[in-house]
């Protein structure tokens, strides 16, 4: 089988030392698929200041590499934690700083490369997690790092600060309304497990009504498509998923929204402001799109199209 595969291939490249604890988190594989069409939304939340990551590096290993979407250069990762026996502890919405020492092409010199990871798994994983990360090539040093060569059971470091912590959850907003671009998707998918998910009752958010626009430069682009469509189809009168593709071919199969994410789809899909303090509106994606729709991420003021339509600083 694939699992006992991977397991052989551990077994052949770690040290006698590190194989027991990488043995440990491989045995919780099977607890959460990872087909992302088989991952239901889970609500797992912990407060800040648990996580097992820290502000300082710890090395872990890559356990698994699944392709998921249409364009075979998106994949699930899956890594070990620094101790196998205990969830992650991360708090939603919040990210990791992730690191590797990469050769420069140009001058052969060796750097350390960072850049931030939102898991798209909860702390109802034991001993592991996952991130989704789209393969871009030489445009993407780490990305491409992690998803081409990166060998499983090779480590990276991850660490986490304060400041990677967002609006924590449960969330208190009735209705939510989220703009994703790109990789943008993986804190969106984050929150979506805290909305959509089953968990304790004290956990719960109080929001009624979620609508997601996503957009991408075509179909092959989407991260976690079938994962989010299939939310969609489970919570049709809570959660409604909008792919908003820019450059999908005229002749594909696709009947979705087409163009960018601008005012008019704005309007029709996520919740207005006057709706007050009821809305709260999520943006993450290229810096490109936080120009135009709503300003830099460290002005205070809301510009850009949501401004325009009349949402403040405190929905946004």
């Amino acid at each position: 089988s694939h699992l006992m595969f991977i397991r052989t291939h551990l077994a052949c490249i770690t040290t006698s030392s590190n194989r027991r604890s990488l043995f440990s988190a491989m045995t919780k594989l099977t607890d959460y698929p990872m087909t992302l069409t088989e991952r239901p939304p889970i609500c797992n939340l912990t407060p800040p200041g648990v996580c097992q990551f820290t502000p300082t590096w710890a090395d872990v290993p890559l356990l698994d590499r699944i392709p998921c979407g249409t364009g075979g250069t998106s994949f699930i990762l899956r890594f070990g934690l620094p101790d196998t026996t205990k969830s992650m502890g991360l708090t939603t919405c919040a990210c990791l700083l992730a690191a590797a020492e990469l050769e420069n092409s140009g001058n052969g010199e060796k750097m350390d490369v960072i850049r931030p990871y939102t898991p798209i798994s909860t702390n109802h994983e034991i001993g592991c997690f996952d991130l989704l990360v789209k393969d871009y090539g030489e445009n993407g040093w780490l990305s491409s790092y992690m998803c081409q060569d990166l060998p499983i059971g090779g480590t990276i470091k991850f660490k986490h600060i304060e400041f990677n912590v967002k609006i924590p959850a449960p969330f208190t907003h009735k209705k939510i309304g989220m703009i994703a671009g790109g990789t943008g998707i993986t804190p969106m998918i984050q929150a979506l497990h805290a909305i959509l998910g089953k968990g304790e009752e004290s956990q719960q958010s109080k929001t009624e009504a979620v609508s997601l626009l996503y957009g991408s430069r075509n179909a092959d682009d989407i991260l976690g498509g079938e994962m989010l469509q299939k939310w969609a189809e489970d919570n049709g009168e809570k959660f409604n998923y909008v792919d908003v593709l820019s450059n999908e071919p005229e002749d594909s199969s696709y009947k979705g929204e087409r163009g960018f994410i601008d005012k008019e789809k704005i309007q029709k899909y996520l919740p207005p402001a006057s709706d007050g303090e009821d809305v709260i509106i999520f943006v993450c994606g290229p810096p490109i799109m936080y120009e135009l729709l709503c300003g830099p991420r460290n002005e205070p003021e809301v510009k850009g199209i949501l401004g325009e339509l009349g949402y403040s600083s405190s929905q946004v």
